[in-house]
């Protein structure tokens, strides 16, 4: 019978470890991928918020709006004190439409069109009276300002 040589203990533990480190590359870029799909997040900041007098009465609200998060978003509806605005009367959007795509580091100005003659819900609209105006985004997130109609 012929003599049979196993490899030293050294070099098999040398092995094991080189198996183990490279395993343990493997999974740290796998996690680092998963990690980044998890961390996306959502971030609107409304920086100004202004309501003023509009010419021919009502008022113009105007807002400012950054996306300070890491991924893309869209703003869907806009309500004011809980109302969409879509079922609000002599109340419009005048720039865009909605949805409203805002890329991260973007921003948008949307400015809300409200008539004197103006109502959402229960809500009559007169000078004096505080509004809650909320953006609602497409991941589901709501931005909520207060603003006291001149």
């Amino acid at each position: 019978m012929a003599r049979r040589k196993a490899i030293s203990p050294v070099i098999a533990t040398v092995i094991i470890v080189a198996v183990t480190i490279a395993v343990a590359i493997a999974v740290a870029f796998w996690m680092t991928g998963i990690v980044g799909l998890f961390t996306a997040a959502e971030k609107l900041e409304i920086t100004s918020a202004l309501a003023q007098p509009a010419q021919g009465g009502g008022w113009e609200v105007i807002l400012t709006v950054k996306n300070t998060g890491t991924t893309p978003t869209s703003i869907d509806l806009i309500l004011i004190n809980g109302v969409n605005i879509e079922n609000c009367d002599d109340v419009e959007l005048s720039d865009s439409g909605l949805p409203l795509a805002i890329n991260p580091g973007g921003g948008a100005t949307i400015t809300i069109n409200i008539g004197a003659d103006g109502k959402c819900g229960v809500t009559k609209f007169t000078a004096g009276l505080s509004i809650e105006v909320k953006l609602h985004s497409t991941g589901g997130k709501e931005y909520p300002r207060l603003l006291t109609l001149p």
